[in-house]
């Protein structure tokens, strides 16, 4: 993660910090740092912030263990205030809700299965199909993305959408399963994509 060049100074050593959930893009809190807090998040990355009340440094999720995880830091145009991309551990209000701004952070996309899917191969649980997958092997799990494809294509040369979009979840679900097998995630496909995508 790059050091940025960030005017510390403009307003008496501290810069505002937006933090965002780099998966929903919803606005999580605002806080503060000074050059201390900036370079400290930056080798744990974790988010540590300036208490403005208690003239301390902080690691948000200290106390209650909802850590917020950076994923990617830039600063303005004018250098003095920085946008946080995180992947947070939990609720990130004190309140006990999902942002400081109440506003619920559940939204429900293709990251959200892959992260369940990586989750189930760091911490097997007994039961789970994702974890028979895993057991079986490389080969038992391509071969489940084959199955899946052929179905899929069986089911696009009829009219029936609830059959055609069942199977393509299926395809999509077993496609992850393969990519996390294989130790890659969602993401190293969508960089190449977007390496890509001025020739499509």
């Amino acid at each position: 993660m790059a050091d940025l060049k960030i005017d510390f100074l403009k307003s008496e050593g501290l810069v505002p910090c937006i933090v965002q959930d780099a998966n929903t893009n919803k606005v999580l809190m605002l806080g503060f740092m000074n050059e201390e807090a900036y370079h400290k998040t930056l080798l744990e990355k974790k988010v540590t912030f300036f208490s403005r009340s208690k003239k301390r440094l902080w690691t948000k999720g200290e106390t209650s263990g909802n850590f917020l995880y950076v994923k990617e830091i830039l600063v303005d145009c004018d250098q003095d205030t920085l946008l946080l991309k995180v992947k947070p551990a939990g609720p990130v209000c004190h309140t006990g809700a999902d942002t400081c701004f109440n506003e619920v952070n559940d939204e429900w996309n293709l990251n959200s299965l892959a992260a369940v899917i990586q989750d189930r191969k760091a911490n097997p649980v007994k039961g789970s199909y994702t974890n028979s997958l895993f057991d079986a092997g490389i080969n038992k799990v391509a071969q489940k993305v084959g199955e899946e494809a052929v179905e899929l294509v069986i089911e696009a040369k009829d009219d029936n959408k609830e059959l055609f979009l069942n199977e393509a979840s299926d395809l999509m679900y077993h496609y992850l399963v393969l990519l996390t097998q294989k130790g890659y995630a969602l993401d190293d496909v969508v960089d190449v994509l977007r390496k890509r995508h001025k020739r499509l």
